[in-house]
């Protein structure tokens, strides 16, 4: 039996799945933490030779038959990340992650420069920190000397591929998050690029070549081989950005939405057509299969339940267990959780804030508050793509690590209002990149692949008696929008 791997490179650690090419069955997996982090906001950078050392991990855990049946392998990775590459292949710098907001002042001079409505109709998105566009112009900006010595520009996936196949490509999903591509047009937009560099035409040569969702990188190198243990004739993926290859995992349908709890939180659906939202909420990305992605980031998600459970003594568990003894609370205790900044609404400065604190407040209101916090802004982001044109009518999935909180869904099913699925495969960035890998082995497109896979499939939770959704996410808007407000972040 084939087997095929699937890749979730991810801020935190990297996770594989082997998988059967045929079935998608789930033969095993493995993860490894990512060690060299510098993390200290708004500083967040990462050694790119740690995401190799994590693959190797990983793969070294599988079985040497294992090994040897892999046909096939794709990379899905965190978004945004800047990574550059001399001409000998030396990395130039730690690479400059997502969640890095020292781009912030460079990110508002791009917008001044071409105006919202003028990006979201280049790119269909307006760019903020966290936009590969704005991490470049950091490094002109402030490391000046490495500029003559970048011949090569990549995201986290992008790195990764390169290391296994030795092409310098990418896919248009994740390149559709870096500001220099127009997703509608699929190709580099030098325009934007001339808004960093002088001469863009020269640097577009130092941008990876933007593969379709059914080409290939390439078979595995000699080196790449010998230190994953696989076959010679591996095949290499595209690959793509975590929130696509998660979209692929679960095989999601015009009008599905996905709400992804994470380090960081996302809300998304699959569209036919090119979003495009000039207030800059959503960010009108291309998915992993030939269509779109529109898609709304927050900074701030179960990383602020872990900082409310250290602060309360408990571990994540235990918070979710007094959550859950106060859902019936009447103290309207809100928290919006903007610890870290915060990406949607544009507030990289901002910190959070408690409001209705009490002498007779509870350990257990605090609970709930937090998680309320990180889903309401969640929610925030469906309507936000709702209000750009985007279907999000069907099923809502619930993903990431925060999905198997008790807590989480619960609470996502009462502010939702309405039925929320968890699938059973809690790891669906490392499914949607065995699809892809699949596609590649098959000679068929991903969306094909995961129309056969059993995917999406999962428990349905439904709002509880007397959930009060609509009471909490109103309370929650009125003390968001005091914080929005100009001079108030």
């Amino acid at each position: 039996m084939d087997l095929v791997a699937g890749v979730d490179s991810s801020t935190q650690s990297t996770k594989v799945e082997l998988r059967a090419r045929d079935s998608g069955r789930l033969v095993d997996r493995a993860s490894a933490p990512h060690a060299h982090t510098c993390w200290e906001p708004p500083v967040s950078e990462q050694d790119p030779q740690t995401w190799w050392e994590a693959l190797a991990a990983c793969f070294a855990q599988f079985t040497e038959a294992d090994r040897a049946r892999v046909i096939a392998i794709s990379v899905a990775g965190q978004q945004h990340g800047l990574v550059l590459v001399s001409d000998d292949g030396e990395v130039l710098r730690p690479a400059k992650l997502w969640n890095d907001t020292t781009s912030a002042p460079q990110a508002r001079d791009l917008v001044a420069r071409l105006s919202p409505e003028g990006w979201a109709q280049r790119c269909g998105s307006v760019p903020l920190a966290s936009f590969t566009i704005a991490k470049l112009a950091w490094v002109l900006e402030h490391e000046s000397q490495l500029a003559d010595r970048i011949a090569r520009i990549m995201l986290p996936h992008d790195w990764l591929t390169w290391r296994l196949s030795g092409a310098h490509v990418t896919d248009r999903g994740d390149a559709s998050g870096t500001g220099w591509f127009d997703p509608a047009a699929n190709e580099m937009a030098a325009d934007l690029l001339g808004l960093v560099v002088d001469d863009p035409a020269g640097w577009l040569s130092r941008l990876p070549e933007v593969l379709g969702p059914d080409e290939t990188a390439g078979q595995i190198t000699d080196d790449a081989a010998s230190a994953l243990g696989v076959g010679d004739a591996v095949l290499i993926g595209p690959g793509t950005g975590d929130n696509m290859g998660a979209a692929l995992g679960l095989g999601l349908k015009p009008g599905d939405s996905v709400i992804s709890l994470g380090t960081s939180g996302t809300a998304y659906s699959v569209s036919r057509t090119p979003i495009s939202d000039p207030t800059g909420a959503v960010a009108g990305f291309a998915d992993a299969t030939g269509a779109f992605l529109p898609l709304v980031c927050t900074l701030n998600a179960t990383r602020v339940t872990d900082t409310v459970a250290r602060w309360l003594g408990v571990d994540p568990l235990g918070l979710a267990e007094l959550a859950m003894a106060a859902a019936g609370s009447s103290n309207a205790l809100v928290l919006v959780p903007y610890f870290d900044g915060e990406r949607t609404p544009d507030l990289p400065d901002a910190t959070g804030i408690f409001a209705g604190l009490r002498n007779d407040t509870t350990r257990e209101e605090l609970a709930l508050a937090a998680h309320d916090g990180v889903l309401c802004g969640l929610f925030d982001g469906l309507d936000a793509l709702r209000a750009a044109g985007v279907d999000a009518s069907g099923r809502l999935h619930l993903i990431g690590g925060g999905a198997r909180s008790a807590a989480y869904r619960v609470r996502a099913a009462a502010l939702h209002g309405e039925p929320v699925n968890v699938p059973d495969d809690d790891e669906t960035v490392a499914l949607g990149a065995a699809v892809q890998a699949a596609a590649m082995a098959t000679g068929r497109r991903p969306g094909e692949v995961a129309a056969d896979w059993p995917l999406g499939r999962g428990v349905v939770v439904e709002p509880p008696s007397g959930a009060n959704g609509h009471e909490a996410r109103a309370h929650y808007a009125e003390l968001r929008t005091q914080l929005s407000m100009p001079g108030t972040g």
